[in-house]
Order: C-alpha cells, then sequence, then structure tokens
C-alpha cells in the first residue's frame, strides 16, 4: 500500500509539474503576442476596488488598534493620578471617601470604555477583514485556471488546424478544454457574485464602527464629566474648609487682642482703647458672623414654616436661622426665591453641601 501512495503522490507532482510549466509557457507566449489572452475588463475592475477596500480597511484596523491604545495609556495616566490624591489627601480633610469613591468611579468607566469599544467595534472590524485572505487566494486561483483555459483553447485550436487528424487527440484536447472551462467559470461566477456584495459591505463597516465610537465616547465623556464635576465640587469645600479655619483663627486672635485692651484700660493704663460700637455681633447658636464662610452673603431668620415641594428646597421651621448664598448663575435664580442652607447644619458639619431653596418672604433679613 505504502508503494501504491508513493505512486500516487509522484504522479500529483509530476502534473503540478508539469501544469506550472504550461501555464508559464502560456503566459510568455501571451506577453510576446503570439497567444491572445482572455480579457474581462469588468472583472478587472472588481479586483481593483477589492485590493483598494483591503487597504483601506486594514488601514482602518492599524488606527482604531493604535486609537484603543491610546485609550488604554489614558485609563494608565488617569488611575496614577488619581492614586496620587488618594494617597496625599488626609483622612480629617473634607470628602475624602467620595475621593476615593470617585477614583474607583473613574477607574471602572476607563475599563468599560476600553472593552466596549473592543466588543462594538474591534471584533466586527476583525470579522470583516477575516473574509479577505479567502478572497484573495481564489482570485489568483481565478487566475492561473484563466491561463489554464487559455492553454487548452489554444492546443485545441493547434491540433485542429494540423494536417494530420487524430481523432483521439482532438478529442481529448476538446475533453481537457471543457474540463477547463468548467473549473474556470464556475470560480468565476462565485467571484463575481461575491466581489460586488463585499464591496458595498465596506459602508456598513464604517457605519458601525464610528457610530459605536461615537455613541461611546458620548456615553463616556458624559459620565466622566459628572465625576469630574463632582471631584471640583469637593476641592472647592475643601477650599472653603481651610478658609473657614483660617477665619476662626483670625477672630480668636482679634478676641485675645480686645480682651488685652480692656483689662490695660481696667488698670488705669495710657494704652490706647478700642473704639466704641453702636452694634454687638450677631450671634445665633453660639456662631458668630467672623466663623462665617465668605460666600455667605448675610443670615436670615424663617418666620412661617415653609414645607418643602421639591427635591432642591429647603425645609424651614419659624424660628430657623439660614445662610444665604450665591447663585452659581444669576440665570437660575428665580424672583422672589433665595438660596441658602442652614445654620444649624453649617454648625454640626462645618459644610455647605445642603443647599437648598426657599421663598424670600417666608423669612426675615438679620
Amino acid at each position: 500500500m505504502a508503494e501504491v501512495g508513493k505512486g500516487v503522490n509522484a504522479g500529483k507532482l509530476a502534473s503540478n509539474v508539469q501544469k506550472r510549466i504550461t501555464r508559464a509557457q502560456e503566459k510568455v507566449l501571451q506577453k510576446l503576442g503570439k497567444a491572445d489572452e482572455t480579457k474581462d475588463t469588468a472583472f478587472e475592475e472588481e479586483v481593483a476596488k477589492f485590493n483598494k477596500q483591503l487597504i483601506d480597511g486594514s488601514k482602518l484596523q492599524k488606527d482604531f488598534k493604535a486609537y484603543l491604545a491610546a485609550v488604554k495609556t489614558m485609563h494608565e495616566c488617569s488611575k496614577r493620578l488619581h492614586d496620587c490624591l488618594a494617597e496625599m489627601y488626609d483622612p480629617e480633610w473634607f470628602g475624602k471617601e467620595e475621593v476615593d469613591s470617585i477614583a474607583e468611579d473613574t477607574d471602572l468607566l476607563w475599563q468599560d470604555f476600553h472593552q466596549n469599544l473592543v466588543d462594538n467595534a474591534l471584533i466586527s472590524m476583525d470579522t470583516y477583514l477575516a473574509q479577505f485572505p479567502d478572497i484573495k487566494a481564489r482570485i489568483a486561483k481565478r487566475e492561473r485556471k484563466l491561463v489554464d483555459f487559455d492553454s487548452a483553447r489554444h492546443h485545441f485550436a493547434s491540433i485542429q488546424k494540423s494536417k494530420k487528424k487524430d481523432e483521439v487527440k482532438i478529442s481529448k484536447a476538446e475533453e481537457d478544454l471543457g474540463r477547463a472551462q468548467k473549473v474556470f467559470e464556475e470560480i468565476n461566477y462565485e467571484l463575481q457574485e461575491e466581489l460586488p456584495t463585499l464591496w458595498d459591505s465596506r459602508v456598513g463597516l464604517y457605519v458601525n464602527t464610528f457610530q459605536s465610537v461615537a455613541g461611546l465616547e458620548l456615553k463616556f465623556h458624559k459620565d466622566m464629566g459628572k465625576l469630574n464635576q463632582n471631584l471640583s465640587d469637593i476641592m472647592t469645600k475643601l477650599d472653603e474648609q481651610r478658609l473657614a479655619k483660617k477665619g476662626v483663627t483670625t477672630a480668636s486672635a482679634g478676641k485675645s487682642e480686645e480682651a488685652a485692651n480692656h483689662n490695660l484700660s481696667e488698670s488705669g493704663s495710657d494704652a490706647p482703647k478700642s473704639p466704641a460700637k453702636n452694634e454687638t455681633p450677631t450671634v445665633t447658636n453660639g456662631s458668630s458672623d467672623a466663623e462665617l464662610p465668605p460666600s455667605v452673603l448675610y443670615k436670615v431668620k424663617a418666620v412661617h414654616d415653609y414645607g418643602a415641594t421639591d427635591s432642591d428646597e429647603l425645609d424651614l421651621k419659624a424660628g430657623d436661622i439660614v445662610l444665604v448664598l450665591p447663585f452659581a448663575s444669576p440665570d437660575e435664580q428665580d424672583d422672589g426665591w433665595l438660596m441658602g442652607v442652614k445654620e444649624s447644619h453649617w454648625l454640626q458639619n462645618k459644610n455647605l453641601l445642603a443647599t437648598g431653596v426657599f421663598p424670600e418672604n417666608f423669612t426675615q433679613k438679620l
């Protein structure tokens, strides 16, 4: 059996070698103009479009992978930046837990963005380009089968023109021609059907790729914007906390100086006295104006109960003291409404986070 197998393989090898020789001879004759060549201009145009489509698709895939690499690099840089902030952020500072949470959410957002880009764009792009090697190989095979067909056609014609007719050779040449024509036409027909369809499919790839990237970028930047806004607000509150503590220290120093002057006055010293004041500082629940953050405009006192009807409103009881704050934008303020935070919240938490709006006519300015 082994000997038979060797014989079969040797015969097939010899046949393949003979085919290559015959094709090479045919191509030489065609180039020298001694043999006509079958031409299909429409198919050649399809092949030219196929080659362009392959080049464009490969470039898009390469550039998109570079984009993914850049996203991954930005993710790593962002993580290191937030890790640095977390290490430097003292535990007693305002919003420590929120800062850590924002760092985790930012990391997850980058991970999801990268993975969604892979799932929604890169995979479909890879699938699209995976079609090209097989079709490219069949285009090359068609070219070889076309040469075989031309060679069989020329061989059959030369035998027919021979002065000495050999019906056996003519019959075999005709049979070879029919077989070569059939093989060529089958692969030619398949490619004639597939190439235009493949050319049209590029539109779907471009739509899917850039629509996915645009949509994912839009969502990513929207969500990232919210996290950045939260982080910015925390930094603002931290700065207010710093300024508030600085204000308390300054007020304490002023009180000490006033007490010293008062003692000197009682002892008959000639040291200068503090100028007389017509009004004493307003004190509410043990808090003085000097202790308030600089962003507070003034105080008001609720003279009527007010039940909040929306999540952005303050719920007031008669007697509540409210620290009035400026609106972030004048356009946000409605006539007859003020923005503020209850003084009780400020005294307990030393922050201005629990803000809300309330009707001005329910309060009285202090």
